[in-house]
């Protein structure tokens, strides 16, 4: 048993038995490194790439330390998106399902503060949200920080681009002094240097390197084009790089809405992601996306914040991001647990210099790409239908309805469709999603409307 190992640690059975379920046995570099100071109480400020384990890396030792019987916010992690906070919250609740009665909350815009208001007086030990909806949550004095523990600032380089951090400043000032403080950044900039100095005591600095043999997994090219004809080169790119699954990056929210609408008119199984969206139309293009509803989807970083996506095929940059190191993120979000992934960028001739430093500064090839005179017809749409289509069911978690129940009254006779004909189930707290073959949507339909879910009658719509 190696250092390591999971089995090496010293933590309750209720989570060593979850990590075996769920085959993790082995310590990524981040966990090895950061686990067994954060175990001893110590303040962390870590720097990994993404994909790299961080969330169990913080995750276990907070959890490794809740009392169940004292129902008072023991823990509080802060993320920039509430897409980030869903899925750390998902992790938390996934690593701690032996842990009988914990209660995880998130607390994030979009939702009704009334509704978090009551699940803080019935009792909560985590408490994961952004900082806007934390800060108005802790000055309307529905926050009791007086048993907290530990507080995580996650992807914190991020929030204080997003301009977070006069809400942070306040937030950290409201904490008590005898706490356990761990930030986890991408980058180390000054401001994050200096909120460590201000709230963090002695802290042990861990920077993880990128892990380079990733690379080889991802063909790197670029294409020049002028800034007025970059649209028509993307649908080029589209067509000689056909994918199951594209995101395509923008650096400013009215090009995503510009691009996605130009699929849209097409016909072409996408979705856009941009700050203006309400939240049920971002929860929904995200969860078409990674059901396979959406073969294509048009994003801003900041809006992808959060969103990872089980082989994702191809990225492309339409606008070459600002730093280095964003095309690094964006670009490591292909080409995972040894697939092969493809990374696209758009430039303009005056852009060629940022491509050559680009990689000088990461230690990457990117090719010159040359569309010729291939595919000078365009797009085909056809080439972009996906296989897949979703259905919406008015029911969730608080219907008590599970991913399993879907699935029987799915495949259950008589009627019932095949299973391999069901694709991604997501159980959201009010509605759920099924993606379902295409060719047997209509049927699935029926079915559901005929013979409901757990013998209970249901609303179910196709989603167009």
């Amino acid at each position: 048993m190696g250092p390591s190992d999971f089995k090496s640690l010293s933590i309750i059975p209720e989570l060593s038995d979850v990590l075996a379920e769920i085959g993790f046995t082995q310590m990524t570099a981040i966990q090895a490194q950061s686990i067994p100071l954060l175990l001893k109480g110590e303040d962390l400020i870590g720097q990994s790439q993404t994909g790299s384990g961080k969330t169990i890396a913080f995750a276990l030792p907070i959890l490794q330390k809740i009392d169940l019987e004292n129902k008072n916010i023991q823990a509080l992690v802060l993320c920039p998106t509430r897409e980030l906070t869903n899925q750390v919250a998902k992790d938390f609740r996934k690593l701690a399902r032996k842990m009988v009665g914990l209660q995880v909350l998130t607390v994030t815009g979009g939702q009704p503060g009334q509704i978090q208001a009551q699940a803080l007086r019935r009792g909560v030990h985590i408490v994961i949200g952004t900082p806007g909806r934390l800060l108005d949550q802790t000055l309307r004095g529905r926050m009791d920080y007086e048993f907290l523990n530990t507080v995580v600032l996650d992807e914190a380089d991020e929030m204080l681009d997003m301009g977070f951090e006069h809400d942070l400043q306040e937030i950290m000032n409201s904490l008590p002094s005898s706490k356990q403080t761990v930030f986890f950044s991408a980058t180390f900039p000054e401001k994050i240097m200096s909120l460590s100095r201000l709230y963090q005591k002695n802290p042990k600095q861990i920077v993880i390197e990128k892990v380079k043999e990733t690379a080889p997994q991802i063909e790197q090219f670029y294409y020049e084009s002028e800034a007025d004809e970059k649209g028509n080169t993307l649908m080029r790119v589209l067509q000689q790089h056909p994918a199951q699954s594209t995101i395509v990056f923008c650096n400013q929210k009215t090009t995503v809405a510009a691009i996605g609408q130009k699929l849209a008119d097409m016909e072409i199984s996408s979705g856009a992601l941009h700050g203006d969206l309400e939240q049920r139309d971002r929860d929904r293009v995200m969860t078409l996306f990674r059901n396979g509803t959406y073969r294509i989807l048009v994003a801003t970083d900041v809006a992808a914040r959060g969103l990872d996506i089980e082989n994702l095929e191809m990225v492309v940059n339409f606008d070459l991001p600002h730093q280095p190191e964003i095309y690094v993120h964006r670009i490591g979000r292909t080409g995972r647990m040894g697939k092969k992934g493809c990374a696209v960028s758009l430039v303009t001739a005056e852009q060629v210099y940022d491509i050559y430093e680009i990689e000088k500064t990461s230690n990457v090839t990117i090719a010159k790409g040359n569309l010729g005179f291939k595919n000078q017809h365009g797009l085909n749409p056809h080439q972009f239908i996906s296989p897949w289509q979703s259905i919406l069911i008015l029911a969730g978690r608080k219907a008590k309805i599970r991913p399993g129940d879907i699935l029987g009254a799915l495949t259950g006779q008589p009627n019932g469709i095949a299973g391999g004909d069901v694709g991604k189930i997501d159980v959201q707290d009010h509605v759920s999603y099924v993606a379902v073959s295409s060719a047997q949507a209509q049927q699935a339909i029926a079915k559901l409307r005929r013979d409901g879910i757990k013998k209970q009658k249901i609303t179910v719509q196709l989603v167009k």
